[in-house]
Order: C-alpha cells, then structure tokens, then sequence
C-alpha cells in the first residue's frame, strides 16, 4: 500500500516549487509513494501562474496517516489565515514525519518555532529573524545554503526547487541516492554538462 505525501498549497502558491519534487516522486516511486494536496478549504486554488488546482482534501478532511507534510512557498503565508497551518506542521513533527517548506513556507515554520532546534535555511537569517521575531531562537543552526535537511525536517529558500525537491527525495529514500543525484545533476546542469553516469 502507498504511502501519503500531502503537499499544502495556499493560493497564490509558488507552482514551480511543487514542480521538480512531486514529479519525480512519481516517477521514481509510483507505487511507494501518493501525491495528494492539502488547503485550507476545500475546492479550487489558484498557483501564482495561474494554474487551478482542485485540491484533495482542507484541513478536516485530509487523511491522519502520512509520510511527509510538503509546505510549498507563496504569497500568502503571513497571513492570519495561515496560522491555520501551524498545529499541522506542529503535529507532523511529533508524529516523526518528513515535513519540508520551501521559500515564505521555510519561513513560516520559523514563526511556529519548530526550527529553533534543528539545522535549517530559508529566504536569509535576517528575514526569518524579523518575521518570526521572539519565536524564533534558531539563529545558531540557520546555514546559508539553498536548501538543507536535518532530523527529517527540509527547507530551502526560494530559489532553490531543485536541491529542496533533492533532499525531500533523498529523506523519503524515494530511488537510489546516486539516481537522485543524477536526476539533479541533470536538471540543474543541463543535459550537455550533467555528468554521465557510468
């Protein structure tokens, strides 16, 4: 039986950071793993590129059981409304889950205080520090690197899909990791530097 990744899109979401990851986990393991999408309500989200996202599930309908929580950037994560978000992302920890955040997303799990005790990144120390102010006492374990996992928890900052989409898929163990590492050397070098596998 497949195991659930829910990825949470909160409109406008940033539909190029849901990209990479979520098409190859289902190209590397279609039958380990099940993409299903979370919001805060039920019906049609709107990408910042306009794409319509009909989600599977809001947040009292979206299954118990999962593999990993995907928190995928966009505009809208400071809000009020994404507070929403907090005891999820809270409970995905406790429960020893894989959660990600990529981009204002990274940043939001900075405001609820789970990266105080782990290594992270996110959209600079100095913009986590001013966002997320007296919750957020992380600053010793922030890395400046695109993208950085640590005790099952992913984030990387918004310029980085690429090597977010690789340290998800190398925590869920989704292929091998010299396949994801040549999946990644392929799309970010490009098909005529990518190294050739031998």
């Amino acid at each position: 039986m497949s195991k659930t990744i829910l990825f949470v899109l909160l409109a406008p979401y940033a539909d190029w950071e849901a990209a990479y990851l979520a098409s190859a986990v289902r190209m590397f393991a279609p039958d380990t793993y099940t993409i299903r999408t979370v919001s805060l309500h039920k019906g049609e989200v709107e990408s910042m590129g306009g794409f319509h996202t009909q989600v599977d599930f809001d947040l009292d309908t979206m299954p118990a059981d999962y593999e990993a929580l995907v928190l995928i950037g966009g505009m809208s994560w400071r809000t009020q409304e994404a507070r929403q978000i907090q005891a999820l992302a809270v409970a995905c920890v406790q429960k020893g889950k894989l959660l990600g955040g990529i981009c204002d997303a990274a940043g939001f799990l900075a405001t609820t205080g789970i990266l105080n005790n782990v290594r992270h990144t996110g959209n600079g120390l100095e913009n986590l520090q001013q966002w997320a102010g007296e919750a957020y006492t992380g600053e010793k374990n922030y890395i400046q690197e695109p993208a950085v996992c640590d005790q099952k928890i992913v984030t990387a900052n918004g310029t980085a899909p690429l090597e977010f989409a690789r340290e998800v898929l190398l925590a869920l163990e989704a292929a091998p990791d010299e396949t994801i590492l040549e999946w990644y050397n392929f799309h970010k070098l490009g098909m005529y530097h990518a190294p050739i596998p031998q």
